[in-house]
């Protein structure tokens, strides 16, 4: 018997990995000769880099970088095993779990760190990216990054803005000439899981604004200020992105991508499936496992799960899925191939307690499920 188990992470608990591994554990005590094929996922936020590492047998790269706060912080990146690709996740150079709640202000954070993570997978002679957005601190429309890629951006005496989203205000031209030539020899794909344009109601100041520490006079101030972005980027590069599905992400990543390189926004989960081959995997196989911290009504929407239950069910496979708990809409994910979900919280408790227990409590879970599968099978009906 061939399982596939194919989890995100459990975030603030348990890598994809050490979910896997401790699934793998609890239905080894139960079936020991199954063929076990672990493939933990992510779709494109903390986690993608060790997933495709894993996937493609390469290796994780480290350095100092300027962290959203404008301190120095040592981020990561991945390199496929073929020295080909390289992953990136923008949470590791700007993320949120970078600043300190206190401290959380989007008109002050940066995303220049992720255009020296860019800069230095590029200096390995990487021209194929895959550049997971989520989980960023950050609402300047992806400028600093594009800053330390070699872009001015200039107020109207000619001189360089500043650092975050506050310094917009004054933006006023846009000159490309010193953008690193070798962006537009890459293939850059955009890991981008939502589709909320990069200004107005539901765009990236509006609907993230707030969870990066926004207060509500900041959001109107921010959305302004992107709009002013978009307009230069407009008159000056003669890309209209604004109100493209997706450029919101991130606090303005995707529009930053999109109009200053040949970069293309996919859903991540798609890129990370099709980097890991789960397809060939799924081959044979009697059960796919997968599952990720919370499984709710929200998880139709793109999420990892969902992505791995999808390519199972064109397959004829069963899923199913583990979370840290399960939410108002959950039955929503058995039209797309979840069978089963099973929260691994096994009495009521504290979210502290939750995640200190995680480990133990999805082995022991997955344990109980792999009991009950073994059961079916002896009084069959």
């Amino acid at each position: 018997m061939k399982i596939i188990i194919a989890p995100d992470s459990f975030k603030e608990s348990l890598s994809a990995l050490d979910v896997a591994t401790e699934i793998e554990a609890g239905f080894r005590t139960v079936f020991p000769d199954a063929n076990y094929v672990k493939l933990p996922i992510a779709d494109g936020g903390e986690g993608t880099v060790a997933a495709l590492v894993a996937a493609t047998g390469g290796e994780i790269h480290s350095g100092l970088v300027r962290g959203p706060l404008g301190n120095n912080v040592e981020a990561f990146y991945g390199i496929s095993g073929d020295k080909q690709t390289a992953f990136i996740e923008m949470a590791a150079a700007s993320g949120l779990a970078l600043v300190p709640a206190a401290q959380r202000n989007p008109m002050k954070t940066s995303s220049f760190g992720t255009g020296e993570l860019l800069l230095h997978a590029l200096e390995q002679g990487v021209r194929d990216f895959i550049v997971g957005i989520g989980g960023s601190a950050t609402n300047d429309g992806g400028v600093g990054m594009l800053q330390a890629l070699g872009v001015s951006f200039l107020d109207d005496q000619g001189r360089e803005i500043g650092l975050g989203g506050q310094s917009l205000k004054t933006l006023n031209r846009i000159d490309t000439a010193g953008l690193d030539q070798r962006l537009q020899q890459s293939r850059i794909q955009i890991a981008c899981d939502v589709d909320n344009p990069l200004t107005g109601d539901k765009g990236a100041s509006v609907i993230f604004g707030p969870q990066k520490g926004a207060t509500p006079e900041m959001v109107a101030t921010l959305d302004r200020y992107l709009k002013n972005f978009a307009s230069l980027v407009r008159r000056d590069l003669q890309r209209d992105v604004e109100s493209v599905p997706g450029v919101g992400a991130a606090g303005g990543m995707g529009a930053a991508f999109l109009a200053f390189t040949n970069a293309r926004l996919r859903p991540g989960i798609h890129i990370v499936m099709e980097a890991i081959k789960l397809d060939q995997h799924l081959a044979d196989a009697a059960l796919v496992i997968t599952g990720e911290g919370k499984i709710d009504g929200q998880t139709i929407y793109g999420k990892a799960p969902i992505g791995v239950a999808r390519q199972a069910q064109k397959a004829g496979i069963p899923v199913i899925a583990f979370a840290g708990s399960l939410g108002e809409g959950v039955e929503l994910v058995r039209v797309h191939g979840i069978r089963a979900c099973f929260s691994i919280v096994n009495r009521p408790c504290s979210l502290e307690t939750a995640l200190i227990d995680a480990k133990q409590n999805l082995r022991m879970t997955a344990t109980s499920v792999a009991e009950v599968m073994a059961l079916g099978k002896e009084i069959a009906v």
